[in-house]
């Protein structure tokens, strides 16, 4: 029965959320139910439905749906209804087996291992807050709670106008000083457990806003809402808040073990498609290759050598103007004969394309009267000053509005025409956050609503109008190269890389935790500009250890792909290019080990592959924090240097300059073989492992798809 309504027992304290009574009242405490039961006369009734339950009272509404698997839906707003927040990254709720119970002082929903109750709030006798929800899982136990407000502070759910239908919204939950938090896209501060951390939801050039978190309280929390904001990870509250939205909106799951958790997010918010097997290689790219010749001899030349290569990168300025979407013939004649030459090499072209528009570009005129491009709320219309063709400059660009399907339906077709026809499929999607935009939200206006309401949606709805173009000309391989993303930017085949870092050890051992967390959030296809991307020298004794240290990192991340500026080289203009950047190009010691790492990728490919069609079907990324295989082990919640490749493989990189060992942990729940040897490992939990320059400590699970990482076995 889906929808009951039950009295309250008599005998229960109003004021007691328990329903237990309380033994010997005191004259306070009869005062006190002399007032909660005149409260219960002037609250607003729940009203229930097949799927949830609506509360309205003081002017707010409170809608609460099951929404997926154990999973459930938040709204709330001042007003009379709630609405579609735009941008909304949950697909259809699907059939759920809900329980609604309506109660005269709360309502509760069921849906698989999730409960929600929402309860009037009796606590504070002199002024009324409105009613609280908290979350439970199958068996009773409490996940997490809206916080009680002091009876002098706000609401838990508080409104700030900010003109019009906008308001800053904010909700604060109870915390728990022991929570961890794991997810919230990819960040650079090195931590993997965030609690504590303070972190802003803005897409940024290497900071990637994907609000959502897993609980090793055994819930996952997503903030449904692609605006400006903020998270708060305190031990005394967590609280979210957004600059500019019309409502509050958030989903909650809950699950047996952190892998359901992740799957049941992912299924709400869309499963990948399935990774071409031609993307599961090595790719290379440097800034930049200026010619075709230049591109097309790098090709040859790994082919002479006898190395692997699956992917090579056109970067940009290969264009006319940035908004012209097509080649420069004066650089690259010939582009329906370099992909071929390419394919006949087994190599995929793949071409940077960039969101912004050149107000002296071709089509610059028609996209801004058909309203094609981001505008401002006040002052003249430019986002980003950047260097392009034609000019020794910087000038100012604007981006197109991904957010209208006119405009992605427009670019999408100039690509099209621009690159299509020469056969490349292959599209890096540069400068997506929108870069430039990220703390000048206020003043954007997009066609979906105000940038400080809608902006983190922006490289999502970028990838999507590529895939979504490349699927109707009949194209199922899509891979997009993308610097940002938001929830669900993984169902339009978008991979992420972690942007313009730095070359340092420091920003190798950040990479790790932001490559687990960003898995976490719904991202499976993740990689890094092998080497760092900035301030690289490959003559330098640092950087030489370096790179081969990241390709042994590199080897076992979902793509595996070599980037970067390096110097001397001009860094400036549209002529810009760096240094070489090709494995051969940083010493003898460092490419004989190099070339092992592209060989053990080879042999690897069928394994990372049978990786990619798990996170097709579950959600689950390839590169996997401890706990998602190994949650009943403590140490598994806080290891942030070493993870799971797959279920098989444990990887623990070399973070520091010189080391030559370090500890690793072997979770108590598996038995493990030197990946190296195919020797069993005679102790479990912490060891010392070797780390020579040669390779990094790497186990396998005994029993497992892989026994022996060797060539020779």
């Amino acid at each position: 029965m889906p929808h009951k309504v039950v009295p309250r027992d008599p005998t229960a304290a109003p004021w007691d959320r328990t329903g237990q009574p309380e033994e010997a009242p005191t004259r306070a405490d009869l005062d006190r139910q002399v007032y909660c039961e005149a409260r219960e006369r002037e609250l607003a009734s729940f009203i229930g439905n097949k799927t949830g339950f609506t509360v309205r009272e003081g002017g707010e509404v409170l809608h609460v749906e099951a929404w997926g698997e154990s999973g459930a839906r938040v709204r709330s707003k001042r007003g009379p209804s709630i609405m579609e927040t735009p941008g909304s990254a949950l697909g259809d709720p699907g059939h759920t087996d809900a329980t609604i119970e309506i109660l005269e002082d709360r309502a509760r929903l069921r849906n698989g291992d999730l409960v929600v109750e929402v309860y009037h709030n009796y606590e504070e006798r002199f002024v009324p807050f409105p009613p609280l929800v908290r979350f439970l899982n199958a068996d009773g136990k409490e996940l997490f709670r809206e916080s009680t407000p002091h009876f002098t502070s706000p609401p838990q759910r508080r409104y700030r106008g900010r003109g019009g239908d906008l308001h800053r919204c904010e909700v604060s939950f109870d915390a728990d000083p022991a929570e961890r938090f794991y997810g919230l896209g990819q960040h650079q501060h090195g931590l993997l457990d965030q609690k504590g951390a303070v972190v802003d939801l803005v897409q940024r050039n290497t900071e990637v806003a994907v609000p959502f978190v897993l609980s090793n309280r055994g819930y996952g929390f997503f903030w449904n809402m692609p605006g400006v904001g903020h998270v708060e990870l305190g031990s005394n509250r967590t609280r979210w808040a957004a600059d500019a939205a019309r409502q509050i909106d958030y989903w909650v799951t809950t699950g047996p073990t952190p892998a359901d958790i992740v799957t049941r997010y992912a299924k709400v918010t869309g499963l990948p498609p399935m990774l071409p097997e031609w993307a599961s290689g090595f790719w290379q790219s440097k800034l930049r290759y200026r010619t075709q010749e230049e591109l097309v001899e790098v090709a040859r030349e790994y082919k002479r050598r006898g190395l692997p290569l699956s992917v090579i990168v056109c970067d940009y300025f290969h264009w006319t103007r940035q908004g012209e979407w097509k080649f420069d013939p004066s650089e690259w004649p010939d582009p329906r004969g370099m992909v071929d030459e390419l394919r006949s090499l087994g190599v995929e072209l793949m071409v940077s394309v960039w969101p912004t528009v050149n107000p002296s570009s071709h089509n610059y005129a028609e996209m801004d009267e058909r309203g094609l491009l981001v505008s401002n709320v006040t002052g003249l219309p430019l986002h980003l000053a950047f260097w392009d063709k034609g000019t020794d400059d910087q000038v100012f660009m604007r981006f197109y509005d991904s957010t209208n399907p006119d405009a992605r339906d427009y670019v999408w077709q100039k690509a099209a025409e621009g690159y299509l026809g020469y056969g490349i499929r292959a599209f890096w999607l540069d400068a997506c956050e929108p870069e430039g935009l990220a703390d000048n939200a206020d003043d954007a206006q997009y066609f979906l609503g105000s940038g400080t309401e809608v902006q983190g949606v922006y490289p999502r709805e970028h990838a999507r109008a590529f895939y979504e173009g490349l699927q109707a000309t009949g194209e199922a391989d899509v891979v997009l190269l993308c610097r940002s993303a938001w929830a669900g930017s993984q169902r339009y085949g978008a991979a992420v890389w972690s942007g313009d870092i730095e070359s340092t050890f420091e920003a190798l051992a950040a990479q790790i935790p932001a490559g687990l967390n960003i898995g976490i959030s719904g991202i499976p296809w993740w990689t890094t500009d092998i080497g760092g991307f900035r301030n690289g020298d490959p003559t330098t004794p640092y950087f030489r250890e370096l790179i081969v240290r990241w390709f042994q990192f590199g080897t076992f991340c979902p793509l595996f792909r070599l980037h970067g500026v390096r110097e001397p080289g001009p860094l400036v203009g549209s002529g810009q290019t760096g240094a070489a950047n090709e494995v051969w190009s940083f010493g003898e010691e460092a490419y004989d080990i190099i070339r092992e790492q592209m060989a053990l990728r080879e042999r690897l490919r069928p394994y990372v592959m049978e990786q990619m069609a798990t996170a097709s079907a579950t959600g689950l990324p390839p590169m996997r924090a401890l706990f998602l295989e190994f949650p009943e082990e403590q140490q598994a919640w806080e290891v942030r240097d070493q993870y799971m490749f797959g279920p098989d493989i444990l990887v623990a990189p070399v973070i520091e300059q010189g080391a030559r060992e370090r500890d690793v942990y072997l979770p108590e729940g598996a038995s493990w073989l030197d990946a190296w040897t195919g020797e069993p490992l005679k102790k479990n939990g912490w060891i010392r492992a070797e780390a020579p320059l040669g390779h990094i400590p790497v186990y396998l699970r005994q029993g497992g798809r892989l026994q022996s990482l060797s060539a020779d076995q």
